[in-house]
């Protein structure tokens, strides 16, 4: 999302220029493996995180992992997803679920077709991810954005985690989709920490820079730092403008010159303002 008016490739650049230490974006599937490790080594960035091979987007799918019908789909895009992990030395993979089949909704998502789909899908990828020294993660999206979404409460993924029962599935715990589907973020965090391996923010509710709107990620990133989490946080919003203009947050939260609109974040997993929980990342698209 971020330095979206720049080529792909270039954004990496970009990010480093702006300070960032880390980079996750979506899809690496247009660009040889070898062309995006170039950058990240030119630039001393390291690569935290992207998404598993979506389906069609151009024919509407939004990931596959619990279409029926799609499981040979998914697979082999896990499996292309972990080629890429590998040459890009990247450690987690985010599989996207789907959107919802309407023929086969139940009023407990976890009684339906989709869900057993998913969770044999992922109980098959996590194997693949483990042999392969990846951490494989879910992530519940709010269906203002994405309409029919499947996955969108923290509970129901976290429930899809431990039916599978593989150490290396856990939760992407995006705080903008969280906020605008149920809100009560620092409870939800308090209770879901143990099962989260990644954090992304936003400003809800134009999910713009987190220096404006409804929540105060001041307060959700103390709370985060109180409870040990020491992993990663993405910044994947739509900035206003400019993405490095846009940025001033970020540079007078790291000056020391306080939280931002209740904004907060880091540049690096050594934030001299310790905070945003380890560092943060920048999402550089797809």
């Amino acid at each position: 999302m971020l330095y979206a008016d720049r080529p792909f490739l270039d954004r990496f650049d970009a990010a480093a220029n702006d300070g960032f230490v880390a980079v996750e974006f979506a899809f690496p599937y247009s660009f040889e493996p070898e062309a995006i490790r170039d950058r990240l080594v030119a630039n001393g960035l390291q690569l935290v995180l992207f998404n598993t091979v979506p389906g069609d987007l151009d024919a509407g799918e939004r990931g596959l992992a619990a279409v029926p019908g799609r499981e040979r789909a998914f697979q082999d895009g896990v499996d292309r997803a972990l080629d890429y992990a590998e040459a890009l030395g990247c450690p987690r993979l985010h599989a996207m679920a789907g959107l919802e089949v309407p023929s086969l909704v139940t009023a407990d998502i976890t009684a339906g077709r989709q869900w057993s789909v998913m969770r044999d899908n992922l109980a098959l990828a996590a194997g693949r991810c483990a042999r392969r020294g990846v951490t494989l993660l879910v992530e519940p999206i709010n269906r203002r954005d994405v309409p029919g979404y499947f996955l969108n409460r923290q509970a129901d993924a976290h429930r899809l985690v431990a039916d599978v029962a593989a150490p290396n599935l856990k939760v992407q715990m995006d705080l903008y989709h969280c906020q605008v589907v149920e809100g009560d973020l620092e409870a939800r965090i308090r209770r879901h920490l143990p099962g989260v391996d990644h954090f992304q923010i936003a400003g809800v509710p134009k999910r713009q820079e987190p220096d404006e709107g409804e929540v105060a990620f001041g307060h959700l990133f103390d709370v985060i730092d109180s409870l040990g989490y020491d992993g990663w946080v993405g910044c994947e919003y739509r900035p206003r403008g400019d993405t490095s203009a846009g940025l001033r947050w970020l540079a007078r939260w790291r000056d020391g010159q306080g939280r931002i609109g209740g904004a907060i974040a880091g540049g690096s997993r050594s934030s001299a303002s310790g905070s945003s929980a380890g560092g943060s990342t920048s999402g550089v698209g797809r």
